[in-house]
């Protein structure tokens, strides 16, 4: 009865936190909701919006750099607060806007020079009386962007510098904050007769206004001529007096900025992109829990209790941490549904195994979750490497799959090790005690993996020859070896929804085709449909804002009545493009490196480490392959790096488990004599978790293909291949690799 009692405790407290999670994630807690899933930060991608990437044109000093970084961030929060920039290397800045209303407008005006004014009290009254200003979330006055001011005492040319300090009053004693603004030759003239005539009524104040904002109306203690002047009262922080001096500064600022990317989305196409995504996860979810009740019974109700556990606490930590989610983020976190399942099915493995073994069902869970752990803990660890390198190599998009990809393995390791042997063992307790509840795992099959090496060779031997066949004919056809999108080969690629009224037919095409050179310089168009979707791209030669635009407002005003929230642009120069197709290789080389350490380290052998890394080559050749026969329908695109590393991380996973078994096993027949049978009987123990484990991913995967949209079609697709070759080379080709590493040391030593 005790144990009962103590079983339906803790299947009680399990379900609460299980209920809690699922309410915060629905509704939030709190009258702001915090905790909800509607909380949760959405990227571009998703929310819709402009993402800039910046370079400064020439010398630029690290202290004119942070200031221009802060005058974009003043003049992206006009658009959204929610905006982001900030500096990537020494001289690029990144600007991401999520939710803007007209997103093609504020790209235009994001990349003007900032307007400074020091504008009169005649003029500014007179500019309130006409133009009505509003006042922003600051309280500051905004006058509309058509104002006129009839007296401009100095702009932001005569400006030499401004500072913040603090200044002791010489009776009182007392300390404040100040701006110093120091002005140039022309301003100090032009300021000397404005402060003159404002001393001389009544001390009138000179309006100090940026980008039609006014931050600024001190009035004026005396006759200005030597070009400095002191602005005072009113700081009750250090920092505002700083952020004055700094606004005053970039108002100055000389700094050329150069786009290097940008890229635009309407807030429809990410509302989709949504939509089409969680339908995807729900309903492999679905099907995983299903398929986990039913082969492994009792521990796959456990297991589907926790799965959900798991799922909330994703998505709670995500909020949290404040992780900005894109388009390939829920496309990890969906990746990361299906691994999570990995280290249960390896679990129960080990636990049906114990049963086979005569020991009792209380005995077999204990030590099936002890014997497991080492494989489970290896093989999280190498994903996480890959997920590190990602995020510390990536950037936007890719960043956010490494985040979400990694929070998902930390996740899952405690939800397999912890929640899962809790909600096992408050079954067992509550009585579900008998045998049949649990499954006994049969004898292993018997397949000479080591005797038939040569045929798995020869397979893939053969599709490495398909692959440089299909990337030599591409090249020779297309003149590109892959189709490569444009992050790697650079330009600008737009995507155009149709309603669904419309049939894209070849006329379709060329009229659009006539639009973009028309308003553009460009010479060459292509256009393709886009698998699934009532929408073609569009790939031209790198266009400019103000080329962008106009191809923009030709297609709105065209006869197909597109809807400008339907047309998604991106354009990336040649100089990002190249930089990312050498992130791509360096990124792979650099998570194999750090793989083969950790594997080396763990198991103590270097042939464990190689033949595993082979594993990865080969995985990494066959996924190739699938690019260059499907370029059609894949491209070469910003989740290439994020897809290669995935695949390494997830084949590596895969290699770790047989490699823990064959360490075990040969622990318990030691000799070099019995090499062949403990690797085929290694490899014959874990088939049923590698395939099975394989299994639960691609159901999460191919959902995301069938139902994803193409953006995500072009991870997932790749992603299939890759989950399957992943899983036969760490059947058949990672352990008699291994085995030809150590008997060809043999043969060495004998010599």
């Amino acid at each position: 009865m005790k144990n009962v009692q103590k079983g339906l405790l803790h299947l009680v407290i399990i379900l609460a936190v299980i209920a809690l999670c699922t309410v915060t994630v629905i509704v939030g807690l709190g009258k702001h909701h915090k905790g909800s899933a509607e909380n949760i930060l959405l990227g571009l991608d998703l929310a819709g919006g402009v993402s800039i990437t910046y370079e400064t044109v020439g010398d630029v000093s690290a202290s004119e750099m942070s200031d221009t970084v802060y005058k974009l961030q003043k003049r992206a929060e006009n658009y959204n607060t929610e905006s982001q920039v900030y500096q990537e290397g020494d001289n690029r800045i990144n600007v991401d806007i999520p939710d803007a209303e007209n997103p093609r407008e504020t790209l235009e005006k994001m990349g003007t020079a900032g307007s400074l004014y020091f504008v009169s009290n005649d003029a500014y009254l007179e500019a309130k009386e006409n133009y009505k200003p509003t006042l922003n979330d600051a309280g500051q006055e905004v006058f509309p962007e058509d104002v006129k001011y009839s007296s401009i005492v100095c702009e932001g040319a005569d400006i030499a510098d401004a500072k913040a300090s603090t200044s002791q009053d010489q009776t009182t004693g007392a300390v404040e904050n100040v701006v110093n603004v120091e002005f140039s030759p022309s301003g100090t003239t032009k300021f000397a007769k404005a402060s003159e005539y404002a001393y001389n009524h009544n001390n009138e104040p000179i309006h100090i206004i940026y980008d039609n904002v006014v931050i600024s109306s001190p009035a004026v203690q005396g006759i200005i001529s030597d070009g400095h002047c002191q602005i005072s009262g009113g700081f009750q922080e250090y920092e505002e007096a700083n952020d004055l001096a700094t606004t005053i500064r970039i108002g100055a600022l000389p700094i050329e900025l150069k786009v290097l990317r940008f890229n635009v989305v309407g807030a429809q196409l990410g509302e989709e992109a949504i939509e089409t995504s969680l339908f995807a996860a729900l309903i492999g979810l679905i099907l995983l829990i299903l398929f986990m009740i039913v082969y492994y019974r009792v521990p796959g109700f456990a297991a589907a209790l926790a799965l959900v556990f798991y799922v909330g606490a994703v998505i709670l930590a995500i909020n949290l941490l404040n992780v900005t989610l894109t388009l390939p983020g829920i496309a990890g976190v969906i990746l990361s549904i299906g691994m999570a399942v990995d280290a249960n099915v390896i679990i129960f493995t080990r636990i049906k195994e114990e049963i086979a073994t005569g020991k009792t069902v209380k005995s077999s869970i204990k030590i099936g979750f002890e014997k497991a752990t080492s494989a489970i803990v290896d093989g999280n660890v190498t994903t996480l490497i890959a997920a590190v390198v990602l995020w510390y190599l990536g950037s936007g998009v890719v960043r956010g799959f490494a985040q979400t990809l990694a929070i998902g393995i930390i996740i899952s390791m405690f939800t397999a090790l912890v929640v899962t042997r809790l909600v096992l063992m408050a079954f067992y307790n509550l009585g579900i005690k008998d045998v049949k509840f649990y499954g006994v795992q049969g004898e292993p099959s018997k397949i000479g993996f080591v005797k038939n090496k040569v045929k798995y060779f020869i397979i893939s031997g053969a599709m490495f020859v398909i692959c440089i066949v299909a990337l030599i004919a591409n090249k020779a056809t297309t003149g590109q070896i892959l189709n490569y999108g444009l992050d790697f080969m650079g330009g600008t690629s737009t995507q155009i929804t149709f309603d669904a009224g419309v049939a894209i037919d070849q006329d379709v095409k060329s009229d659009i085709e006539k639009i973009f050179k028309d308003n553009t310089t460009t010479n060459e168009v292509q256009i393709s449909d886009v698998e699934g979707e009532n929408a073609i791209l569009v790939k031209t030669m790198e266009l400019s804002v103000e080329d962008n635009a106009a191809v923009v407002n030709a297609l709105v005003a065209s006869d197909y009545k597109i809807n400008e929230g339907n047309i998604q642009t991106e354009t990336i120069s040649a100089t990002v493009s190249d930089e990312m197709r050498t992130d791509a290789v360096v990124a792979v080389i650099i998570a194999a490196i750090c793989m083969l350490i950790y594997i080396w380290i763990r198991f103590k052998n270097l042939a464990f480490g190689a033949s595993s890394v082979l594993a990865l080559v080969h995985d990494v050749i066959v996924v190739l392959m699938v690019y260059a026969l499907l370029r059609n329908w894949v491209s070469v695109g910003n989740t290439f790096i994020a897809c290669m590393l995935t695949i390494v991380g997830y084949s590596i996973n895969n290699t770790i488990v047989v490699f823990d078994r064959i360490r075990e096993n040969a622990q318990l027949k030691p000799g070099k004599a019995n090499l062949a049978s403990v690797i085929d009987l290694s490899i014959n123990q874990t088939i049923s978790r590698s395939v099975n484990t394989t299994i639960t991913t691609f159901l999460m995967v191919i959902m995301l293909v069938i139902f994803g949209v193409d953006a995500v079609r072009q991870f997932a697709i790749p992603l299939v291949a890759g989950i399957v070759c992943g899983c036969y080379s760490s059947i058949c080709i990672a352990g008699t690799l291994y085995y030809l590493f150590v008997a060809r040391a043999g043969k060495k030593e004998k010599k």
